[in-house]
């Protein structure tokens, strides 16, 4: 059996971490070479506890997920009510009060008449149901032959294979696979007007095959934290609205303040046909995501025909724990300042983050909202970094040639400044 190597920053692991090690297969980790992870006993606040006592400020809220920070106890406690009268039923031929109370709330924030919510349990599933629906939508208007999706030069939208299959194939983590997947076409980003044009003569010759255009809003995640404008998202909806093309918006990552705004297209002032949300959804609580569709959209799937209908089911759908998380997420966005926390938080990470653009090897320095970058040419040995940050009492996690912070965005002003406070003395030491 294969032992992952011993990690230095664990002076005595505990034993359910030695004897689980080598049974746990963990996700993009080369368990060959990759030290032994570290063991987190406790999360709250900002702080992740280590089994030794240390503490840790979470500059990346568990994958851009804990909105509230952890353990928040309003969503602890609907989380533990609904669990004592109702951890799950089948949505299947039955609702609950969670569910519908989520969806309801979910339309009411979400722009335009995005109003038509099916639940699943992750991000990527939620996008490979986002593209079922767009496929099936044309199918439903009698227009077969439209299966195929445009996405975009640094996209991501997740690791299962209809969602590979519209993830950047050149830069993305999937290149094993081309031949495996679905073959979509990949563009680039409406941003100027040579990449408008050339999009728009695209779509002109092959809109007739296409489902949907799939993107990011403001921000392309995984990809790089590669920002663009909401008038690249104006653009897109318009080439989308002149070709009869579906737009399906990937707000997974930037959903739930993270960009400034309670949803990135927002600062567009457009309306995708389907958008996609998970991640911060329950407060980095639960695992859930969410598709939600048009009048327009849903509308096609309505008929005598049962052949007409959405045919998907995950089997925890709309779990009601899940959904209680998300609903208890709500409320404090909507009793909470989290809007103007982002603020303050962007206007930090500008300062703060700043002077690295003086240090060599520093490609660019940018902020949207509460996602902070420090790009570099190249970072030599990742693992190497990882472990100075956490020498630094802080957990960042870069990535390529990118580090980055997406913090709680409850983050106190002094955690902020000591996680902007490693990444500048961790990214001057790796120039060195």
């Amino acid at each position: 059996m294969s032992i992952p190597p011993a990690n230095p920053l664990i002076n005595d692991p505990p034993a359910w971490l030695t004897e689980g090690a080598p049974h746990l297969w963990l996700p993009y980790t080369q368990m060959q070479t990759t030290p032994m992870a570290l063991p987190v006993v406790k999360s709250d606040g900002v702080r992740l506890t280590l089994a030794d006592g240390r503490e840790l400020v979470d500059g990346i809220s568990s994958w851009w997920t804990a909105a509230h920070g952890y353990n928040h106890p309003h969503i602890r406690a609907a989380v533990t009510a609904q669990l004592e009268k109702m951890p799950h039923v089948m949505l299947g031929g039955l609702a609950h009060e969670p569910a519908c109370r989520l969806a309801t709330r979910l339309s009411e924030k979400l722009p335009g008449d995005l109003a038509h919510v099916f639940f699943s349990e992750s991000g990527s599933v939620s996008v490979e149901i986002a593209m079922k629906i767009a496929v099936q939508y044309w199918i439903n208007n009698g227009k077969r032959g439209r299966t195929r999706f445009v996405s975009f030069k640094g996209g991501y939208h997740g690791d299962t294979l209809a969602t590979m299959s519209v993830c950047d194939p050149d830069e993305g983590m999937h290149t094993l696979f081309k031949g495996a997947i679905a073959e979509q076409f990949i563009c680039e980003l409406p941003s100027d007007a040579e990449k408008t044009a050339a999009l728009d003569t695209f779509l002109g010759e092959h809109a007739h095959e296409v489902a949907a255009v799939v993107t990011e809003p403001l921000v392309q995640g995984a990809g790089g934290m590669r920002f663009h404008s909401p008038e690249t998202l104006k653009t897109l909806r318009a080439l989308c609205d002149r070709h009869g093309v579906l737009l399906i918006l990937d707000e997974i990552f930037t959903g739930f303040g993270r960009t400034g705004t309670m949803f990135a297209c927002e600062q567009a002032g457009i309306v995708p046909d389907i958008v996609t949300l998970s991640k911060a959804l329950t407060g980095g609580t639960m695992a859930l995501a969410a598709t939600v569709a048009t009048a327009r959209v849903y509308e096609a799937f309505l008929g005598e025909e049962g052949a007409r209908a959405l045919m998907h089911g995950p089997t925890y759908t709309g779990n009601p724990l899940a959904c209680a998380a998300a609903n208890a997420s709500l409320d404090l966005f909507e009793t909470e300042p989290r809007l103007e926390q982002v603020k303050a938080i962007s206007r930090q990470l500008a300062d703060e983050l700043e002077p690295a653009r003086s240090l060599p090897g520093v490609k660019d320095v940018r902020v949207k909202g509460a996602i902070g970058v420090i790009e570099l040419e190249r970072i030599g040995d990742l693992n190497a970094m990882k472990r100075r940050f956490v020498e630094e009492g802080v957990w960042i996690r870069p990535f390529g040639n990118i580090v980055y912070t997406t913090p709680p965005l409850v983050i106190e002003a002094a955690d902020l400044a000591r996680l902007t406070g490693a990444m500048l003395k961790v990214t001057a030491e790796s120039s060195r």
